[in-house]
Formats: C-alpha cells, structure tokens, sequence
C-alpha cells in the first residue's frame, strides 16, 4: 500500500537515516525543533556534526527536492543548526549542513537519492 501523501516525507527521513547509518554515520538526533525551525537528521561522523534537510518527492512536478531548499529555508537552517550546537555544548566542533535528495515512485520504491555534502553555506 502507498504511503499517504503527508507521509512522504517521513518515509524520506526514514531512507535517508538508513543511508547514512549504512555509510558509518551515527544518527543524534532527528526532527529536533527550535523555535520555528526544525533539523531533520543531525549526525555524526567522527568528530564532525552533519544536519542533514531531507527532501523527498513523488515528481518533479514543482522541481526537484533539492531545488525546494531556498534562501529563507536555508537561513533556518543555519539558526537552527547554530542553536543545536549551543544546546548540546559544542560551539567548537566542525559542522555543516547536507541535503538529502529522494525521489520515489507510487509505491515508495526509492528512485533516486542524492546525497549532497556542504549543501548550504553557513555565511
């Protein structure tokens, strides 16, 4: 059975968790929320701290997932992600936030994930 529509992007999330920690990635935390803000995945490679926005999509109607992150979106993320290391003491360690691309087809069937590092700059 297809996944209802609202459930798309935790099915996302879901893949894109599986992903990383099949790649050595230690999964901290997920949907973490700050004020309005929202970090999908943070993870952890070695020392580093990776917030990862996933995005997912049935088409590309309305773009690509990764053409959805925009200025605003991307600016959230930043403050988001500065608030995430301030709760957790960890002012000092090297981050960076990633995008998570997926598409899949009717039946959830993962058609393609992309997974691009340093997606955001954090100026």
């Amino acid at each position: 059975m297809a996944a209802k529509r609202s459930d798309v992007g935790a099915w996302g999330e879901a893949v894109a968790a599986r992903y990383l920690v099949q790649r050595g990635f230690t999964i901290r935390d997920r949907n973490w929320r700050y004020g309005h803000g929202e970090l999908d995945i943070v993870a952890q490679r070695d020392a580093d701290i990776i917030f990862v926005e996933v995005r997912t999509r049935r088409s590309d109607a309305f773009g690509t997932p990764e053409e959805s992150v925009g200025l605003r979106k991307q600016a959230k993320l930043i403050e988001t992600a500065r608030a995430y290391l301030q709760a957790h003491g960890l002012d000092d360690t090297q981050w960076q936030i990633d995008v998570i691309a997926v598409e899949m087809d009717h039946r959830n069937a993962v058609t393609r994930l992309d997974h691009i590092e340093c997606a955001i700059s954090q100026t």
